[in-house]
């Protein structure tokens, strides 16, 4: 007798996926991290690894489980960061996009409105975090700052989706760079070019 999964044909193309659900970084500290992503990004930790052997009988890393939703999210958390001891040595300077050491990049977090990003950029300058960079993108305007492991964060809101979607790889060519220090870091002129 032949099963349903042996008659049916294999399929020829992937699945589209419905998105990112989250993202693990291995981190040198998880207590300078979990300060960092939560007192000044804003995240909320959900979770944490419990301390000892795991099934396969290994002791388990130092983890930690973060989210930026409230309750009732359709994702159980966003970023995770395990501590690890055998990462190289730190990056001597801040994230830059074009000589960042990491095989990440950035990590991009986005604010849900235009005055919750410019409250956020005000909070992080008062508390003394460096803006490494501030962008207006074709479909996002954002701040870029580095977390204590050297990893870039982007902190983003997202731009009207009838500016881009028209032609969206002319919104990713589009950038305008705008202070990153001073009052005028703290300023968003609202200028929404549209595309296609």
């Amino acid at each position: 007798m032949t099963s349903q999964a042996e008659s049916k044909q294999a399929p020829t193309k992937p699945v589209m996926p419905s998105g990112m659900n989250h993202l693990v970084l291995n981190v040198y500290d998880i207590e300078e991290t979990h300060k960092f992503w939560t007192e000044v990004i804003g995240l909320k930790q959900v979770g944490q690894l419990a301390a000892g052997l795991g099934p396969n009988g290994r002791v388990r890393p130092k983890m930690r489980f973060y989210s930026g939703y409230d309750e009732g999210a359709r994702r159980h958390h966003d970023i995770a960061f395990v501590e690890n001891a055998n990462l190289p040595p730190r990056p001597k300077e801040g994230w830059d996009i074009y000589t960042s050491p990491n095989s990440i990049n950035h990590i991009a977090i986005e604010l849900p409105t235009r005055d919750a990003w410019l409250e956020q950029l005000q909070y992080m300058q008062a508390i003394g975090v460096k803006f490494n960079r501030k962008i207006d993108h074709g479909m996002s305007h954002s701040v870029y700052v580095s977390d204590p492991n050297g990893y870039g964060v982007e902190l983003l809101y997202e731009l009207p989706r009838e500016n881009w979607e028209n032609d969206l790889n002319a919104a990713f060519n589009y950038a305008r760079e705008r202070p990153s220090e001073g009052p005028e870091a703290l300023l968003d002129e609202g200028e929404v070019p549209k595309f296609g």
